[in-house]
């Protein structure tokens, strides 16, 4: 299939695009990372072949395990529990301390971060779950 005329002036104006993104994204790249190109003397114009290396799924999906594997050899910290309260630093300078269950700190309010309908929800579930203990209790 797509091999009308039209959808192969399509692909090979789609590849010169790819080409010329390339370049540019190559450029913020680098800028974004903080390489600096080296200054070329005036007279010599040797170009060199920078490439941008493009992964699929599958190549990221390997060194991920790899990166997995590495990080469960050298892991000696226990992993915290639904139980355990989370300490943190705020901007200025308290500690706040938030339980990972119902996400509040140690004054019973919520962090600034989390959204309201999302309140709601740990509200309305931490309800059903009071009054079921309430029924079973009167059994």
């Amino acid at each position: 299939m797509a091999k009308s005329i039209r959808s192969r002036w399509k692909r090979k104006c789609r590849a010169i695009k790819r080409e010329r993104y390339a370049v540019k994204e190559l450029a913020r790249l680098k800028k974004m990372l903080g390489v600096k190109d080296e200054e070329k003397p005036a007279g010599s114009e040797v170009m060199e072949s920078e490439q941008v290396i493009f992964l699929d799924a599958g190549d990221l999906k390997k060194s991920k395990k790899v990166l997995e594997d590495i990080e469960k050899d050298n892991e000696d910290v226990e992993m915290s529990s639904d139980d355990e309260n989370v300490v943190v630093d705020s901007e200025g300078g308290k500690k706040r301390v938030f339980n990972t269950k119902t996400l509040k700190d140690q004054n019973g309010q919520y962090p600034v971060w989390l959204h309201k309908r999302k309140i709601a929800k740990i509200n309305k579930d931490g309800k059903k779950k009071q009054k079921k203990r309430i029924k079973k209790r009167k059994k």
